[in-house]
């Protein structure tokens, strides 16, 4: 019985390493977490965009322009740092288990004027010196044990030679409690720590929807500088050919085989190109300046008025579109909206059995060992007894020879009579279980819509390119006939104009047409869930 004490003892007061990964006492970390200097708090800078300079310029291909959008874009950190929230709570929901020491020390003296006998001293001293030590913990099972230490030393200046004095007294002992029918097990305890997990896997999850929200908007801003940059090209051609039908005109004016009003239509054409180009620029500098702050150069002064060479083409291979029931059931497996919701629906469960528990009686078995020893001098030694040992150490001696135990144990029973607040509770949890599974079948049917529309505009993206090629086709050989006709004498400039205005028409739809296209595939993309791993991102 000592002996499984005695390990009991020193089992209590060893503790356990916290549940959570935090600096522990007495740990060195602990220390410098504590006492040291809080440490300054800096938002981070745009990293690795040196590693993409070439000329002057970032030279980025799509995936490496998302991997800069996932590591300096503003938003995205921000959405980081929201995700770290369940996290802490994950870490709170533990600190049930964290092990608390209490240490105190207390220095008394006191005097009062005597009212005893005239064999009393005229002035009554007590002086006094108590140590206490406790130590609780919380345990898995939701055994709660407590154990506590005292020492104390009191002295005076009137017992008589019947007492000890100074006297010295300890104790050591441990109270436990177990709960039996409610928190039986650490339910109530374990439950919380588990709707926290499942808290922080549901952060992920709206964390990872975010990301594929915030990353398809940065690749649409990248393919928008592309159409912008293209269309720069575009218009400074059809400036191009403007300015050649001015000089053509003015040489045939000037041979008298051309009226001059030829020559103000074909400058007032070249006018209104160049005011074009002029816009397209505007725009492109504009896309710049998006895809800038996406990749948070803006932030660096030498990089705040960067150009950009983007190398990814504008045409794309059509892209087989899969058998679209097999595109939902993938969405269905990868969406992070689904499995959020899915993820809502384990922690209702958790909240229910924790609600059910809250009704059942509170049944605990408490139980307490305890441990005394007392002693000192008395000043005629013909009184002293083997149990009064002389001294603290004599005492400590005494106590742990297990001379003097007490010991104690017992059910305390808390009845609900009635329980309105848990019954509240229950059927509050079961309304949220009811509603989140209604969520889960609103995600599901826009999940299906969202594929649907996505195949559905795919395909119509790839009809489109096709009339626009076609198109394009067409204005082309419009365009080489009348440039054939004219030079021949046998049309007039006007006609010549229209066929460059028209082809460069076409070649805007073309390009408009590819460019969405490349979006159409992308919304695909964001619609299965498949967007970063197509894309070679990896989410922490």
């Amino acid at each position: 019985m000592r002996v499984r004490f005695r390990i009991l003892i020193f089992a209590v007061l060893g503790g356990l390493a916290p549940a959570a990964d935090v600096a522990s006492f007495p740990r060195l970390q602990w220390f410098r977490q504590h006492f040291g200097s809080a440490s300054p708090v800096a938002a981070p800078a745009a990293e690795a965009l040196d590693e993409y300079m070439v000329d002057g310029k970032l030279e980025l291909r799509l995936r490496d322009y998302l991997r800069l959008v996932l590591r300096n874009n503003t938003d995205i950190s921000l959405a980081k740092i929201k995700m770290t929230l369940p996290s802490n709570a994950l870490t709170r929901s533990m600190s049930a288990f964290d092990p608390s020491l209490q240490a105190s020390y207390n220095n008394s003296h006191t005097s009062t004027p005597s009212t005893a006998t005239a064999i009393t001293p005229a002035r009554l001293k007590l002086s006094s010196h108590a140590v206490q030590f406790s130590y609780v913990q919380t345990f898995a099972s939701g055994t709660v044990v407590n154990a506590t230490a005292n020492t104390q030393r009191s002295s005076d200046n009137y017992s008589g030679s019947a007492y000890i004095n100074p006297l010295f007294t300890t104790s050591i002992g441990v109270q436990i409690a177990q709960p039996l029918v409610r928190n039986s097990g650490g339910l109530e305890t374990r439950l919380e720590i588990l709707v926290a997990r499942a808290r922080v896997d549901i952060g992920r999850s709206q964390f990872r929807s975010e990301i594929n929200d915030l990353l398809a908007a940065a690749e649409s801003l990248y393919w928008g500088a592309v159409e912008a940059r293209e269309n720069v090209a575009l218009q400074e051609k059809l400036v191009n050919l403007r300015k050649e039908a001015v000089a053509r005109a003015q040489k045939q004016v000037a041979a008298g085989a051309l009226l001059p009003l030829e020559v103000h239509q074909a400058s007032s054409q070249c006018a209104l190109a160049e005011v074009s180009a002029a816009h397209a620029r505007q725009s492109f500098e504009r896309a710049e300046a998006s895809l800038r702050q996406q990749i948070g150069a803006d932030l660096r002064p030498d990089m705040c008025n960067i150009h950009f060479n983007l190398t990814e083409p504008v045409d794309v291979e059509l892209f087989r579109i899969p058998d679209r029931d097999s595109l939902i059931a993938e969405a269905l497996r990868s969406r992070p909206e689904r499995l959020s919701a899915v993820q809502s629906l384990h922690a209702d469960d958790l909240s229910v059995r924790k609600a059910r528990d809250s009704l059942r009686p509170s049944v605990s078995l408490t139980a307490s060992y305890e441990l005394q020893g007392a002693g000192g001098k008395l000043p005629n030694s013909r009184y002293a007894e083997p149990s009064s040992p002389d001294g603290l150490g004599g005492t400590l001696s005494q106590m742990f020879r297990l001379g003097f135990p007490s010991y104690s144990a017992g059910i305390q029973l808390t009845l609900p009579i009635r329980g309105r607040e848990a019954a509240a509770d229950l059927a509050d949890a079961r309304l949220r279980q009811t509603q989140d599974l209604l969520l889960l079948r609103k995600v599901e049917q826009s999940v299906r819509l969202q594929v649907t529309n996505a195949i559905e505009d795919v395909a119509a993206a790839e009809i489109g390119i096709a009339r626009a090629r076609v198109a394009r086709e067409f204005a082309q050989k419009r365009f080489e006939a009348e440039q054939k006709k004219y030079e021949l004498g046998v049309t007039q400039l006007f006609f010549v104009l229209d066929a460059q205005t028209q082809l460069n028409q076409a070649d805007s739809s073309l390009l408009e047409e590819s460019v969405n296209y490349r979006r159409c595939l992308l919304n695909l993309l964001l619609a299965t869930g498949k967007l970063p791993e197509e894309r070679g991102l990896v989410l922490n």
